[in-house]
């Protein structure tokens, strides 16, 4: 089995605070990692009567230079592809399971401080992605 990259490990920790973040605020994790061929779901989750297909962004402060640190904001990573990949692995995701529910896109960014051992943690609502 290959090493994990910092990125991946970074991505993990994000993933893994992500869903903290989510629990406390009344929701239940339904699963992670959703993957197809066509693209990725991080989490998928439930509040209420209402599911949450949820796109975790983690970027470490130390992968950022200094000088655009305070300008810097993790949603900066969303890239339309991603975006696209992600909608595609949605409507297989309903389809195969006859979703009749009402449904919606999150995003969860995140920036870590590692050495300070903290996370800036924001809940971005109501994405019209697709």
């Amino acid at each position: 089995m290959k090493t994990p990259t910092k990125k991946q490990k970074t991505g993990k920790i994000g993933e893994d605070l992500a869903e903290k973040f989510l629990m406390k605020r009344g929701f239940s994790i339904i699963q992670r990692n959703y993957l197809k061929k066509v693209g990725e779901i991080d989490i998928i989750c439930e509040k209420g009567r209402k599911l949450y297909f949820v796109e975790v962004k983690t970027v470490s402060r130390e992968n950022v230079s200094r000088e655009t640190l305070d300008d810097y904001r993790p949603e900066d990573n969303l890239h339309s592809h991603k975006i696209q990949r992600m909608g595609r692995a949605i409507e297989i995701y309903l389809e195969e399971r006859n979703v009749k529910q009402d449904w919606e896109i999150l995003g969860v960014m995140i920036l870590l401080d590692s050495k300070a051992k903290q996370a800036k943690i924001t809940l971005l609502e109501n994405f019209a992605w697709i």
